[in-house]
């Protein structure tokens, strides 16, 4: 789960390529149809906090978490950054470990994107996960998170290196696929350039691990959520077997809204 570090100081730079407003915009219109129009909405695995500024400029107040110290100290720069002129309450960024994520009350929605959940390797922690969500969700709130399918560390991914260069930094990226565990290996180089014109080299090693549906759809359900279906990201069609990325809906039950408003 440590992830990181050095890349969090350019990775905003890197990822400049992810069209978060397009992300963000079918986020929110699955939460509407879900009854999440506003309210208080958690992040998990916010990063940098892209998606959860994003969300935040569509009105909902925002909660983030995650376990890099690096990444949220951009997040929380950018918060600030954004809300001095408006006067607005920054996001409110918590460091903690979406294993065993505590929060003070409970929440409209849990989000969950750019496949943060991959990074859960062993499906008993996953399970956890879930069930600390359904915990501190509103009675009916709304779970959406998105994962790469097993299709796409088999098929893209695997056995692959991906390297790009920008003016101050450059990074190679290599994928090893183990189809026993199911876990991708990344390989992360990245080369810095100093105030002295001189690159420095950083190495970063990521583990994710591929789940199928059936699987997610057990843990769901056995964590005491309630499956509420799959998409094909960024559509409204099923699941297909080449699908790269996909998105999980599930509701909370078990909660009275009648103790709740009492």
């Amino acid at each position: 789960m440590e992830a990181y570090s050095e890349f969090a100081r350019v990775y905003d730079l890197f990822m400049d390529n992810i069209p978060y407003e397009e992300w963000c915009d079918y986020l929110v219109m699955l939460l509407k149809q879900h009854g999440v129009d506003d309210g208080l909405v958690l992040e998990l695995g916010c990063g940098t906090g892209n998606m959860t500024e994003a969300l935040k400029r569509r009105g909902y107040d925002m909660i983030g978490i995650d376990n890099s110290e690096e990444m949220l100290a951009e997040a929380i720069e950018k918060s600030m950054e954004s809300d001095s002129d408006t006067g607005e309450k920054p996001v409110l960024y918590l460091c903690q470990d979406m294993r065993e994520f505590e929060l003070y009350g409970t929440v409209r929605a849990v989000v969950s994107v750019c496949d943060s959940m991959n990074y859960i390797l062993e499906p008993e922690e996953l399970l956890q996960v879930f069930r600390l969500v359904n915990n501190y969700l509103d009675p009916e709130g709304i779970f959406i998170f998105d994962l790469n399918t097993r299709y796409k560390y088999e098929k893209i991914l695997g056995e692959q290196t991906i390297g790009e260069t920008r003016e101050d930094h450059c990074f190679i990226w290599d994928n090893y696929y183990d189809e026993a565990s199911r876990v991708n290996e990344y390989i992360l180089n990245l080369f810095i350039r100093g105030n002295d014109g001189r690159y420095d080299r950083y190495e970063e090693v990521h583990y994710q691990r591929a789940y199928d549906l059936d699987e997610i759809r057990r843990l769901i359900e056995a964590s005491g959520l309630r499956w509420e279906g799959a998409y094909d990201a960024f559509t409204m069609e099923p699941v297909r077997e080449d699908s790269e990325r996909i998105y999980i809906i599930a509701a909370e039950q078990g909660k009275s809204k009648t103790t709740e408003e009492m």
